[in-house]
């Protein structure tokens, strides 16, 4: 049957029909170009799409890292202020000449001429410790 039907089919070889054959042709060609131009936007939407996409991703990361940076500075910072304040007060407190005597009578068992020091036994072995270093340093 196909042999058949083929051969009853011809194929009209006018003017008109070659200006319509032309036509069809221009046409077919047409679809293609638009289907490859739309397909070359999509790729070069894609691309600038996931560049884009990607630098985000990149600094949303930078961004967690420089905000975990920062908490662990902010506490760090806040701890150091506290140890110079602590150190402030200490320097505050050395300037105070009763207090500096009262530390060497209680650390390093200095007396006055008038005073009798009596060693517990529980803090005796602190005050040697630090008088050992003490003359080991000076040393």
């Amino acid at each position: 049957m196909d042999k058949q039907d083929k051969s009853n089919v011809k194929v009209l070889d006018n003017e008109y029909a070659k200006k319509q054959y032309a036509k069809y042709a221009k046409q077919q060609r047409q679809i293609v170009f638009r289907r490859r131009r739309l397909l070359a936007i999509f790729v070069v939407a894609a691309v600038i799409f996931l560049s884009v996409g990607i630098s985000l991703f990149n600094d949303y990361l930078r961004l967690q890292k420089l905000e975990s940076y920062k908490e662990e500075t902010v506490a760090e910072q806040k701890e150091v202020s506290k140890q110079t304040e602590d150190l402030e007060n200490d320097v505050d407190l050395l300037k105070d000449e009763d207090y500096v005597a009262k530390m060497a009578r209680s650390r390093f068992l200095y007396s006055d001429d008038d005073e009798i020091v009596f060693p517990l036994p529980g803090n005796d072995t602190d005050a040697v410790d630090e008088s050992d270093e003490a003359t080991s340093a000076s040393d």
